[in-house]
């Protein structure tokens, strides 16, 4: 692989591109809308200057990565992309759409792969011709940051695209770890029920959130408290995961939290809004 493409220039996308570039490869990065794709780009280049001033990387190495970035607005340009990542938002029928387009644009070999964090792989690979190409690359946030991607392999994914799939996450630095499909998968189906837990105490008036947070950070020996992390996370990124879990298992201690549900609702949905359970 040396040409990657992602679809989503938020968080994730973004993130995904920075330590895709960092490793050597050329990356293509698209957003339907302009100002997102800027804003994820220069916020790439804001992540790359704080590496450099941290001594986490060179100034040098730091400015050839800038320079494999390319922005886009047409996903026909990912036409001699090695591998495109989904990183779009949480949505079955946006993430279903945008998989049919890519499978009309891209080489027959490209491999395919979404970030999701709780959709079903293998009913994302259905809107594939060839969902033998496709595989779940869960990379968690923030990317530059966190070392595991976890790698989904639905029915249809074949061994290849599974062994392409461990060779690119180690080639970005990261672990991977092989998750049979399954609502939330692994990490994301024991994490998310206990942050939506630790809503509903706040929501309860048991304690406030910063006493929450210090009592996981203390008690349990989390560096990041469960409210902040999901400031981090964004609420309706965990909103869209917790109505997954309910609905597909059926089980009412995956019900969301109302107050998580009113605060989206609300549009504060923490550090990329600007307010959370927290300010920012």
């Amino acid at each position: 692989m040396q040409t990657i493409g992602i679809v989503g220039a938020g968080q994730m996308g973004s993130g995904i591109a920075l330590v895709s570039a960092i490793a050597g490869l050329e990356i293509v990065i698209n957003d339907v809308n302009e100002s997102a794709l800027q804003r994820g780009i220069k916020g790439t280049a804001s992540n790359l200057e704080r590496m450099v001033s941290k001594g986490k990387i060179s100034a040098d190495k730091a400015e050839a990565a800038l320079r494999r970035i390319k922005g886009s607005v047409a996903a026909c340009d990912f036409g001699q992309c090695d591998l495109v990542i989904e990183a779009a938002t949480e949505n079955i029928r946006v993430k279903e759409e945008i998989l049919r387009h890519l499978d009309s644009v891209v080489s027959p070999s490209t491999m395919i792969a979404t970030n999701t964090s709780s959709v079903s792989v293998t009913r994302l690979g259905a809107a594939l011709g060839n969902p033998g190409r496709f595989i779940g690359m869960h990379f968690f946030n923030p990317v530059p940051v966190m070392s595991l991607v976890e790698l989904i392999r639905g029915v249809q994914t074949s061994d290849a695209t599974f062994d392409a799939a461990v060779r690119f996450a180690r080639r970005v630095g990261k672990t991977p770890i092989a998750v049979k499909n399954a609502p939330g998968f692994v990490v994301n189906r024991i994490l998310v029920p206990m942050i939506n837990e630790a809503i509903f105490v706040l929501q309860e008036g048991l304690a406030s959130a910063e006493e929450i947070d210090v009592g996981m950070n203390l008690g349990a020996n989390h560096p990041l408290g469960p409210l902040a992390l999901a400031d981090l996370i964004g609420l309706d990124t965990l909103l869209a995961i917790m109505e997954v879990l309910h609905r597909e298992f059926g089980d009412s201690k995956y019900r969301p939290a109302p107050m998580l549900r009113e605060m989206v609702e609300a549009k504060y949905l923490g550090r990329k809004s600007g307010q959370g359970f927290f300010a920012y």
